[in-house]
């Protein structure tokens, strides 16, 4: 079992920063590739940034340059840093992780969610 638990929202400023991050912990499994979704209310879920195993990034075009998504070595934690916020960026910010058990079996684990709030 692989649990993730994501966290760092909280309500900001516009041009403000956050800095959210994800844990991954468990056992027996390799990580293939983390990320961010977001859903703000009445809005569908956007896809806005992902790091691979080897290192690449990949980022929305509403977030390119604002948004940069990183993993300390050593730890199952990536980190989403997130500045020059504007009210748009308004959402519920979800990481994932797509996981690789020994056996070959692969899966997606999803974080609870951490609510970001621009506004002044």
């Amino acid at each position: 079992q692989v649990q993730l638990v994501d966290s760092g929202g909280g309500l900001v400023q516009p041009g403000g920063s956050l800095r959210l991050s994800c844990a991954a912990s468990g056992s027996r499994f390799s990580i293939d590739a983390m990320g961010w979704y977001r859903q703000a209310p009445g809005k569908q879920r956007e896809l806005v940034a992902t790091l691979t195993s080897d290192g690449s990034t990949n980022y929305a075009d509403s977030v390119k340059g604002r948004f940069t998504m990183f993993k300390v070595n050593s730890e199952n934690t990536v980190y989403l840093q997130i500045n020059s916020l504007k009210p748009e960026d308004t959402a519920v910010y979800y990481c994932y992780a797509d996981l690789s058990d020994y056996a070959g079996n692969e899966f997606r684990s999803w974080g609870q969610g951490t609510q970001v709030t621009v506004s002044s």
